[in-house]
């Protein structure tokens, strides 16, 4: 309510916000972000694999569905999967969300256009169901029809991430040429940031006991729900880095009311280090559960997918952050930063377990890489499933089969 309200009396007064005077550095940075023309000025060079071609066959095993062969994408999360602010917006248009160009699942133009995981898809199954079409109002209803699948709520914590899911299985259900049964479908889910910013808030509803409680609960109704389904976990990103973002602007001092418990407390307080200690411990208990095999069997899996664990912002020469990556609220991404987490997403997705590359930083921009040609599959097998079958494990299975052969035949 509050967001709407300013908006209303900002778009009244675009150089006084509330009392607030636009500084020039910050009026150029409006008038440069609040058309399309950065979209439609630049345009990638087309991303083409050896192999971009759909299974012989509908696949029945989790282990062998190629890119061409998911049918349906969805996203789950909090306001980085609604993409708030992601056209570089200034505070006058804080409650636009810019779901068509998310990471996880926009479907603005093509991938020339923009990158998302969705039009990365696209370029293999022109007819995949799901990318969000068009920009919504946060606070206002919207129909699937604006949407898409992607079913992310702003301001959501994980505690909420259920009433995502039931959503999301509804759709599914009732979604006019989607098969429920037969089609694959890739769900990505990047969610936990707003439970540090919340945590100090209320210690036990955002701690990692409730964190993983809460995750556990969602993932279980998803592998218990839905048939053929690939999950992608996003590992929540290290949040302490974004103190660091600032501007002499309105919309960067909204940032200390929506993440207080991150910016608030002051540098090498001991309320900072429990948060980011705090942060860290949802990473690795994140990593524990998913690494254990449990959600994973014939048609569905869930991967964690690592990029971001570490990843720090992108700077510039002189060592300073480089804020073409981030909105005017100095915490969300603009499409500069989506189309990273894009890049960094489908690159994991075709990494074996072990083998996932990490993202070091932002400032050195990734580089899309084709399914291998001699593994063309989504990696969905977890660690634990790997590693359980040890060349000695395999060894002697062979010598107990080999005896017992003998044992028949002589």
């Amino acid at each position: 309510m509050f967001l709407c309200f300013l908006f209303a009396v900002c778009i009244l007064s675009p150089r006084h916000v509330c009392g607030y005077t636009l500084r020039e550095e910050e009026e150029d940075f409006n008038q440069d972000v609040l058309g399309s023309d950065f979209l439609q000025s630049r345009l990638h060079p087309l991303f083409h694999c050896p192999d971009m071609s759909p299974s012989p066959t509908v696949p029945t095993s989790v282990e062998r569905v190629k890119a061409a062969d998911v049918k349906v994408i969805a996203a789950l999360g909090d306001s980085l999967t609604t993409a708030i602010g992601a056209n570089g917006s200034s505070i006058l248009s804080v409650p636009i969300e810019f779901r068509q160009l998310s990471w996880s699942i926009g479907g603005y133009g093509t991938y020339q256009n923009v990158i998302t995981l969705a039009n990365i898809f696209k370029l293999f199954n022109p007819k995949l169901l799901g990318p969000s079409p068009v920009m919504t109002m946060h606070g206002r209803p919207a129909t699937i029809n604006e949407t898409g699948f992607n079913f992310a709520v702003t301001g959501h914590n994980t505690l909420n991430i259920s009433e995502q899911i039931s959503h999301m299985i509804d759709a599914f259900r009732s979604h006019p040429g989607l098969n429920f049964q037969e089609d694959w479908k890739v769900v990505t889910m990047l969610i936990g940031m707003n439970d540090v910013c919340d945590y100090c808030k209320n210690k036990t509803l955002f701690s990692p006991d409730s964190f993983i409680h809460h995750m556990t609960e969602a993932l279980d109704m998803m592998m218990n729900e839905i048939p053929r389904t690939i999950v992608n976990v996003v590992q929540i990103l290290s949040m302490k880095p974004l103190r660091e973002v600032q501007r002499p602007t309105l919309g960067c001092q909204l940032q200390k009311r929506f993440c207080s418990c991150l910016v608030q407390p002051e540098e090498n307080s001991a309320e900072l280090k429990e948060l980011v200690e705090v942060n860290y411990r949802l990473q690795k208990r994140l990593e524990q559960l998913l690494h254990s095999g449990r959600f994973f069997k014939h048609d569905f899996a869930v991967v964690l997918q690592p990029y971001l664990e570490k990843a720090e912002p992108a700077r510039l020469p002189d060592g300073s952050l480089d804020l073409s990556f981030f909105a005017a609220d100095c915490f969300h991404f603009t499409v500069k930063g989506h189309e990273e987490l894009a890049k960094g997403l489908w690159n994991n997705m075709f990494q074996p377990e072990g083998g996932k590359q990490l993202v070091k930083t932002f400032s050195e921009p990734m580089e899309l890489i084709c399914p291998p040609k001699e593994h063309p599959y989504i990696y969905t097998r977890p660690e634990s499933s790997t590693a359980s079958l040890k060349p000695s494990s395999i060894t002697m299975l062979m010598v107990m089969m080999i005896m017992y052969l003998l044992s028949v035949f002589i």
